[in-house]
């Protein structure tokens, strides 16, 4: 997956460019799809710098062999994102899930 993959998978089932984030919580890790969005006069990235955002969070699904769950994850939820109420998805990092929470991203 790339980020031009996460952004046409974020278009595809909500119709904007959504911020996407990585969080650690509670020993667990999910992508929440936030509700600012690239469209908006206020949102704080430049496009340039939010289509670089998007490869870094695809880079790390890659990584975790998570992109299968986040893909599923969005096509069959019925949540949207919400001002503030970001859509969670968990992921399963399965065994090796300790190796990646030690690192700060």
């Amino acid at each position: 997956m790339t980020g031009q993959d996460l952004h046409q998978l974020l278009l595809e089932k909500w119709g904007k460019s959504y911020d996407i984030r990585l969080r650690r919580t509670r020993g667990k890790i999910f992508v929440q799809v936030m509700w600012k969005y690239l469209e908006q006069a206020s949102f704080p990235m430049t496009e340039a710098d939010y289509f670089e955002h998007l490869e870094a969070v695809a880079n790390y699904l890659n990584a975790w062999g998570t992109t299968e769950q986040v893909k599923q994850y969005i096509a069959t939820t019925r949540e949207r994102p919400r001002l503030g109420k970001a859509v969670s998805v968990p992921l399963d990092l399965g065994e090796r899930a300790s190796e990646w929470l030690l690192d700060e991203f």
